[in-house]
């Protein structure tokens, strides 16, 4: 997500020193002492120092996009083929997912059987029931 990786790329630039600006912390930050408040975080650092993380940000997030778009642009095959498996069986294990990424197809779906399907006598009596008899009902053993 966006968010995540736009804040990821500052801490690069602003805590990990990761960047062209070198191996410098911009930024000094202060925890607030309730749960729930977010840290405060003071600019130590001049206008033209900021324009620069900022440059620095934005080419992270760039070549990350990029990056991300052309492993999904040169594995469009691959991409589609998993989602065609994912819509006819739902959930794919590891070895599926290997399997397709290798190119190989995965063999086809067995529909569900039901090992106590109701033999054929057992579904006329609950469709045409004798007289006297509520559909669905066997007879059972009787009071003592």
């Amino acid at each position: 997500d966006i968010e995540r990786a736009t804040e990821m790329a500052r801490r690069m630039v602003c805590e990990f020193g990761m960047s062209q600006l070198g191996p410098l912390t911009y930024g000094k930050k202060d925890q607030e002492i309730f749960l729930g408040r977010e840290i405060a975080q003071h600019r130590d650092y001049s206008e033209a120092t900021a324009i620069k993380i900022d440059q620095e940000v934005r080419r992270f997030v760039d070549e990350g996009y990029a990056r991300a778009k052309g492993c999904l642009v040169d594995g469009r095959e691959t991409l589609i083929a998993i989602a065609e498996a994912l819509l006819e069986r739902e959930t794919l294990d590891s070895e599926e997912v290997k399997t397709i990424i290798g190119g190989g197809k995965l063999p086809p779906v067995k529909p569900p059987s039901s090992p106590t399907a109701p033999a054929e006598a057992d579904v006329q009596k609950v469709l045409k029931p004798e007289p006297g008899r509520a559909p669905g009902l066997q007879p059972g053993p009787s009071p003592a």
